[in-house]
């Protein structure tokens, strides 16, 4: 049995006291672009060119999973490390 998860609306923060088992709550844009370290234009940017892993939900709104998001990171984080671009 699926645990129904609240909606989420772009500009509202999530209640502090959802706790989730097995499942997570995905990130929206500005999120990803924390978590990331990059700005919300270049997330979307790369959406567009389909280079991070993301969620379309209800055909516009775009979504991340942090688990989706932890080794895009490290190897971005591993090639800026390197002075590759």
């Amino acid at each position: 049995m699926r645990q129904h998860l609240p909606q989420i609306t772009p500009g509202h923060e999530r209640p502090p006291d959802v706790a989730l088992a097995r499942e997570e709550l995905p990130l929206t844009v500005r999120e990803a672009a924390a978590y990331l370290g990059i700005s919300v234009q270049t997330v979307y940017l790369w959406v567009e060119r389909k280079q991070i892993p993301h969620l379309r939900v209800m055909g516009r709104s775009i979504r991340f999973l942090k688990s989706d998001l932890e080794p895009f990171r490290a190897s971005f984080k591993q090639e800026v490390g390197n002075g590759e671009t």
